[in-house]
């Protein structure tokens, strides 16, 4: 077991960078794919649907906020975490920024899916995290994001369950299960995460275990995974812009306007909270 590191003013330059890389991924992750989530608001299915999805946009929100306070700690605003940076900076996975394929509520629901079971794998290896302030988080975080994944399992299930609506889950899957495996792709300081024992388990791993999971769901309900996961050449399926890396989509420069619009057409240079400070509830 690494040995817990000091609190955000007493870390090591490598530390800091180490604790820093994670939290942006964390925090970049759930900022965008709620961004996305809000695109179906008054436009899913059914109003219990509608209410659902609101739901988890706002619990994501949430968990963003969560992860930034604590880049916080390290001088930065709010403001310059999110709506001042460059879009280049943000280090989030390329599944959670593109487009949902119009119309199609089985795209929202397998993207759900697929991010909701590498959310809780890891999150599950923070909880022996060695920096205390992210493991004070962890659990509410989790508890959270397994309402998420029941959520998105009891779709598909009832997604699938006639051929109309498994041909659009296939189509989802054959476009999105790509994208989904840069959620385990390596960025800036990601051997020193794993050496300082922030995060408990490698990417290598976690990707076996969400493969574990997902492969045999989606094949239970019908759904053809690409050959590539049979042979075992999973690389082979990464797209070219991975996210982790700084490398994105042109769905993020469009989001990412949008995103902060109001923000530069209102001339602000701080960000009003709408949510208190974590370390204050």
């Amino acid at each position: 077991m690494s040995a817990q590191l000091a609190g955000p003013e007493e870390l090591s330059d490598d530390e800091r960078a180490a604790v820093e890389s994670l939290l942006r991924r964390l925090a970049d992750d759930e900022l965008v794919l709620a961004e996305r989530y809000t695109e179906w608001q008054v436009r899913s299915p059914t109003l219990e649907s509608d209410l659902a999805i609101s739901n988890i946009a706002q619990d994501e929100l949430g968990h963003a906020r969560l992860w930034y306070d604590l880049l916080e700690d390290f001088g930065y605003t709010e403001s310059e975490l999110i709506f001042e940076r460059d879009p280049a900076d943000f280090r989030h996975s390329t599944l959670v920024e593109g487009a949902f394929e119009t119309g199609d509520w089985a795209d929202a629901i397998v993207r759900g899916y697929l991010y909701d079971v590498a959310e809780e794998l890891r999150l599950e290896a923070l909880e022996g995290t060695s920096y205390p302030r992210i493991a004070d988080r962890v659990a509410k975080v989790l508890s959270e994001e397994n309402y998420h994944r029941e959520h998105s399992q009891n779709w598909l299930e009832r997604l699938t369950s006639d051929d109309e609506g498994t041909e659009r889950v296939q189509a989802a899957v054959d476009r999105l299960f790509p994208y989904a495996l840069t959620l385990f792709e390596a960025g800036d300081a990601s051997e020193d995460i794993d050496e300082f024992g922030i995060r408990t388990d490698s990417l290598d791993s976690m990707r076996d275990q969400w493969l574990d999971v997902v492969v045999p769901f989606l094949t239970s309900l019908g759904i053809e995974l690409p050959t590539e996961v049979e042979d075992g050449d999973i690389d082979a399926l990464l797209p070219e812009h991975i996210g982790r890396d700084g490398t994105h989509t042109d769905d993020w420069a469009d989001l990412h306007d949008e995103m902060t619009r109001t923000y530069r057409e209102l001339g602000r240079t701080e960000t009003h909270r709408i949510m208190p400070d974590p370390d204050d509830e």
